[in-house]
């Protein structure tokens, strides 16, 4: 995504890292109680114990921190817009260790959530393999006894190996004559894809797993939504009581819709889904779905995005769905502004998502606060 000339405005805000903040200004620097830019991309927010617990990707400067050379950063708040620098709560494994999460392999979108049962906080990132692109297309995880970590490295994994989606009919169990020589977006194409074609490609090594996040529903059960077959297929799959691994029930979200970044919601006793598409770190129209069951079917909604900018989700990419804590229905939109050719630049969008309805709606704002989710909701709020 576009580039950002940060560095004269975070000088500035670290002459004035005392002042307090008490409102949002999406896109603009954002000083931790050091001064200093948060550093936590296609991050992700624990609420635990009256605290919340920001976590991303620690990026370092020039083309090199598209790669993992630190690890996962922690940052902690009482009141969202002030955040206390906690250190790196996942540090990747040194240089030369053949560790799966070497210092240089791709390590994004870290999630954590905590686990009642084993009193454990539970960390997932999508991770590729050093020196190996993005071919490796693994999810992994980490635990640690503490919010703040340290984070000990437990595994990764593909998903669903050996296991077919929910409602996989019989006959799509079997390779399809031709299917790899069908040309990509034709409606032939677009029905071996929703039949299963990269599905049964994957059936045994494991589906992949690339952009991703995790949702812990009402019940405590916990699911993992990741960009698949790829990038063209959305996968859900369950975690294991323990959130440490899968139980091999999954299904997927919107076949050959070419999704990525997902972000979830649960309203009314409805799902709601954002993701944005395929355009590398360039941003394009956010999308937007509905469905009654995690498992679906969902319904594709509009663009959640209104007014100037909303044809590139204003300049940012979907990485989570907050839900404040302590108001009712109240959640915020979290997306990045990328900036690949330095990418410890990187911005940050937080907005109010409201309803239209089943709708989701995101309205661009310079500045607000969590008085938004005060007021009457009567239809679809403007922040000031």
């Amino acid at each position: 995504m576009k580039h950002l000339l940060f560095l004269g405005l975070l000088a500035l805000a670290g002459a004035t890292q005392a002042q307090q903040r008490t409102a949002f200004a999406p896109g603009q620097p954002w000083p931790d109680n050091k001064g200093t830019h948060l550093n936590a991309h296609g991050g992700g927010v624990l609420y635990d114990q009256g605290r919340y617990y920001l976590y991303g990707e620690h990026k370092i400067a020039g083309p090199k921190g598209n790669s993992a050379q630190v690890g996962v950063h922690c940052y902690s708040s009482k009141d969202l817009y002030n955040w206390q620098d906690e250190g790196i709560a996942f540090a990747v494994a040194p240089e030369g260790s053949g560790s799966e999460v070497e210092k240089g392999c791709v390590l994004e979108r870290p999630k954590v959530v905590y686990n009642k049962q084993t009193g454990k906080y539970v960390m997932w990132f999508h991770l590729e393999l050093k020196g190996k692109g993005y071919e490796a297309a693994r999810t992994a995880v980490a635990v640690s006894d503490k919010a703040t970590g340290p984070y000990q490295y437990v595994r990764s994994y593909r998903p669903g190996a050996g296991q077919w989606p929910l409602g996989f009919k019989e006959e799509w169990k079997q390779p399809v004559p031709g299917e790899k020589d069908l040309k990509w977006w034709t409606p032939a194409w677009y029905k071996a894809v929703a039949e299963g074609s990269f599905i049964r490609r994957d059936f045994e090594p494991g589906q992949m797993a690339r952009d991703m996040t995790v949702y812990v529903d009402d019940d405590g059960k916990a699911y993992h939504i990741a960009s698949s077959e790829d990038n063209l297929t959305l996968h859900v799959a369950e975690l294991t009581p323990d959130y440490q691994g899968f139980t091999g029930k999954w299904n997927t979200i919107a076949p050959a819709g070419h999704n990525e970044a997902p972000a979830l919601c649960k309203k009314d006793g409805k799902y709601y889904l954002i993701t944005s598409g395929c355009t590398g770190w360039d941003p394009n129209a956010a999308r937007s779905f509905v469905s009654s069951s995690i498992w679906g079917p969902w319904q594709p909604l509009a663009n959640p995005a209104t007014g100037p900018q909303a044809n590139t989700t204003f300049n940012s990419q979907s990485t989570y769905i907050l839900p404040v804590a302590g108001k009712k229905d109240a959640f915020i939109f979290m997306a990045d502004r990328w900036t690949p050719k330095n990418p410890i630049d990187g911005g940050y969008i937080w907005l109010p998502l409201t309803f239209d309805g089943f709708q989701p709606r995101l309205t661009w704002a310079d500045k607000w606060d969590l008085s938004m989710f005060d007021q009457p909701k009567n239809g679809t709020k403007t922040a000031q």
